[in-house]
């Protein structure tokens, strides 16, 4: 294989540069042309390819985002958007394609892939929500973003002798609440894979205040309900002086962490040995700090699991 393209698709998530630049350059030093996609899926069927070189990629494994941009394509998600964009890649004489992004993105890598041409996914989302990796690329910057912010917003808790309830994002995986509830010492942590009680956050945050603590810190993932819904039951059953912080999009910015960094790097340097190797339809992944790899039907088909001894931890370090 002598010519692979690289893409990035879905949500953008730090390290996502680190990745593109680890598949440019590994693949030149493969001895490979490689071709940067802009916008994703939708540049690709608009054939907004570029020849990158190893300048092409300087300066970015500190930058946030993607310097390929990203977009949804609704079109590519149909038989013909599908075989437009293999047509695409044919055209230009490209043998493999590197896709980086969540669980909807592998979807159409892996239809590629059924069609015939060869496809690597790399994990790049902050939810950390998929099967097959320990990590996704993202995830340890934004977990450190929230606690930065929590660490922020418990200096005016502090001062003002309030309880703060801060909503992360997490639609159906409460990890960034968790390892952020954690580390920063929230009372509670409400994440969707364990139903909470109310009534326990509310005596917790009582008997804390019987005992002198004067200021709480309640972490929830969005995919649990509205901060603001949970602000006003606490709210309207203790009096407290409470208010809400929405962290939103700010999580998905910013520098990448060190970690993130490496390993994009990593997976991205991978990501070309597989397709030089002849492989295809796989996602690349970390597993005990090896990199490893698994076909994407083993990742869609994978099973998530909640740290329950890490949530159990919470509470008892949040007396």
């Amino acid at each position: 294989m002598k010519r692979i393209a690289v893409l990035t698709s879905g949500g953008d998530a730090p390290g996502m540069n680190a990745a593109v630049r680890a598949v440019v350059r590994h693949g030149l030093a493969c001895d490979m042309e490689v071709y940067g996609v802009y916008h994703g899926y939708a540049g690709l069927l608009a054939g907004q390819l570029e020849l990158m070189n190893a300048r092409s990629v300087g300066d970015i494994i500190q930058r946030g985002g993607t310097m390929l941009y990203t977009s949804r394509c609704d079109e590519f998600r149909t038989d013909a958007g599908q075989q437009k964009a293999i047509e695409q890649l044919r055209a230009n004489e490209i043998e493999g394609l590197v896709v980086i992004g969540g669980d909807g993105s592998f979807r159409g890598a892996q239809a590629l892939t059924k069609k015939g041409f060869p496809t690597i996914g790399i994990p790049g989302t902050i939810d950390n929500d998929i099967p097959g990796t320990e990590m996704t690329l993202g995830f340890d910057t934004a977990v450190n973003t929230v606690i930065e912010a929590i660490d922020k917003i418990r200096d005016t808790a502090t001062s003002h002798e309030r309880t703060y309830v801060v909503e992360v994002m997490g639609r159906h995986r409460g990890d960034i609440a968790l390892w952020a509830g954690l580390s920063g010492g929230a009372e509670s942590i409400l994440i969707p894979e364990i139903e909470h009680d109310m009534n326990e956050v509310i005596q917790r945050l009582m008997e804390g205040h019987k005992h002198g603590k004067r200021h709480s810190i309640i972490i929830v993932s969005e995919g649990v309900c509205p901060a603001s819904v949970i602000g006003e039951q606490i709210k309207e059953a203790t009096g407290f002086d409470t208010r809400v912080t929405v962290l939103g999009h700010v999580q998905r910015g910013g520098s990448p962490s060190a970690y993130d960094r490496m390993l994009g790097s990593r997976l991205g340097a991978k990501a070309v040995d597989l397709l030089q190797a002849g492989e295809a339809g796989k996602m690349v992944g970390i597993w005990q700090n090896r990199i490893v790899a698994a076909t994407f039907d083993d990742v869609f088909n994978g099973v998530l699991k909640t740290d329950n001894a890490m949530y159990e931890l919470s509470k008892s370090l949040s007396i």
